[in-house]
């Protein structure tokens, strides 16, 4: 049996930054620390973390005690728990990935512009809950192709002759680019267009390795959070060159007829997925 892993597999800096942190603080303080929803998405180090004393709260009105300590998560906030924070005099400890806290800049400057914004992302995903957050009134939220047409009509409705149009970190690299050709035939012509391609390197980098992968194997394991965006989008990415492309949190999930029917095995690895997880599918498979 052939196996080949991604290259680009294991915690993208974001995440490395988010986790080592939080560490940091459980570690060096006495009293409670909280995380405002899931540190990363990926069950394995959420389960870690709660053993290293960190607990995980939904809603800041949970922290009842002064001065607490409340994590943020590496999806990032709306910007009105930042003033409820203050307001009730909770010490933040921001572990928002420094590439989703320029979207939230990018948003906000150019919603003080008077610019109509575009954003593209997955409905109700903690990073698009907050990115949208920055919009100002003026917004619309572009989850598929089909929403662009709505889209461009609010735009219309709104007589603003300027749009932003950038991507939440984790969007899919092919449905941006399909959607700004679709948006850019659509848009009358005295609309002025921004585009950004605000997708993370690190995201787009393992989408591109992820399709190169699945054309050379039988099978395509992708090891994440079912609840990740991101490692969402290495599936659909895989599927559409390999269709025994399975998705798995742990190798747990993996059968012994996985490795019987395949000659060739790929591996790739959300952004949020520890290096054990890698580790533990190869000494599986291996067995």
């Amino acid at each position: 049996m052939e196996i080949t892993i991604g290259k680009t597999a294991g915690f993208c800096f974001g995440v490395r930054r988010a986790v080592e942190r939080s560490i940091e603080e459980v570690q060096k303080e006495k009293k409670q620390i909280y995380c405002l929803g899931e540190l990363v998405h990926n069950n394995e180090v959420i389960k870690d973390l709660e053993k290293k004393g960190i607990k995980f709260i939904e809603s800041i009105e949970e922290v009842k005690e002064e001065k607490a300590k409340v994590i943020v998560r590496a999806h990032g906030i709306e910007k009105e728990i930042y003033q409820k924070a203050n307001k009730k005099g909770i010490e933040l400890i921001d572990c928002t990935c420094p590439n989703v806290l320029k979207t939230h800049e990018l948003a906000d400057e150019y919603q003080k512009k008077g610019f109509y914004i575009f954003l593209m992302g997955v409905a109700n995903h903690p990073e698009t809950i907050g990115t949208i957050s920055y919009c100002g009134e003026n917004k619309s939220l572009i989850v598929q192709k089909e929403d662009i047409e709505e889209a461009i009509k609010n735009l219309e409705k709104s007589k603003i002759k300027n749009v932003l149009v950038f991507a939440q970190t984790t969007y899919s690299i092919h449905k941006f680019e399909e959607n700004i050709k679709i948006i850019k035939a659509q848009l009358k012509e005295d609309i002025q267009i921004t585009i950004k391609n605000t997708i993370c390197l690190t995201s787009e980098q393992r989408q591109k390795e992820t399709e190169e992968i699945s054309k050379q194997v039988d099978t395509m394991i992708i090891v994440g959070g079912k609840n990740s965006s991101n490692t969402k989008r290495l599936y659909d990415v895989s599927q559409k060159n390999c269709k025994n492309t399975i998705l798995i949190e742990t190798k747990d999930e993996l059968t012994k007829d996985i490795k019987d029917n395949s000659k060739k095995i790929g591996i790739m690895l959300g952004n949020s997925t520890p290096q054990k997880s890698i580790e533990e599918v190869v000494k599986f498979l291996n067995s």
